[in-house]
């Protein structure tokens, strides 16, 4: 069974751009491992004869409706609501940072 260290964990990171502070590598490193584990669990299922299954909710049908315009709010209105707002949009915290 293949295992992560912390020379894989180092560089998955890289290749991600993500960076993993010190503290948090030998918890990520046991889980990561521990998620290895589980797959090779599953590797080892006996699914000789069963159907595959391609879509889980193959019964379910998608509901469509028209469209139809109801009641709207005034912007003034909606906006009012919003903790904050600038130039008729809702103001909302970023999140992407450059």
């Amino acid at each position: 069974m293949v295992q992560f260290n912390e020379e894989t964990l180092e560089s998955l990171a890289k290749l991600c751009r993500i960076k993993c502070p010190e503290v948090f590598l030998n918890k990520l490193l046991k889980s990561l491992n521990q998620v290895l584990i589980y797959f090779d669990q599953i590797e080892k299922i006996d699914v000789e004869g069963v159907p595959t299954c391609n879509h889980v909710l193959e019964s379910m049908e998608n509901v469509m409706r028209e469209d139809e315009v109801g009641e709207t709010l005034e912007t003034q209105t909606f906006l009012s609501n919003s903790p904050s707002h600038i130039g008729g949009m809702i103001r909302v915290p970023s999140v992407i940072q450059f």
